[in-house]
């Protein structure tokens, strides 16, 4: 799963789906991505927190995961006061339970970096 490079992966398996989390550790800020089945670049959203409200902005627009993607972006972002970029290219809307669970093995990686 880690790397010296700050390259982390992680396959999880949540109701039968399964996804690969991917993160990129930088200096000032996390590029991270979230897919299911190919590794696509797909839906993104950028979050830069230096005060005390980040400022979010999408990217490439999403039809379903908008609220993933953009509390995914401002949690990390404000915890270590950088940027952080998320991309998920996913097949069908996540269930409530799965993006919960997503959002806690990706906070799990970071915590643990």
């Amino acid at each position: 799963m880690d790397s010296p490079n700050g390259f982390f992966q992680k396959i999880i398996h949540l109701e039968s789906r399964s996804f690969s989390l991917q993160i990129q550790k930088f200096e000032n800020g996390y590029f991270i991505s979230v897919t299911e089945g190919a590794n696509k670049i797909g839906s993104m959203v950028v979050s830069l927190a230096t005060g005390p409200t980040p400022i979010t902005t999408t990217v490439i627009p999403s039809r379903t995961e908008s609220l993933f993607l953009k509390l995914v972006a401002e949690r990390i972002s404000t915890k270590m006061r950088g940027i952080t970029l998320v991309s998920s290219f996913i097949q069908k809307e996540l269930e409530p339970n799965s993006a919960k669970a997503l959002m806690s093995e990706i906070m799990e990686m970071i915590d643990n970096d």
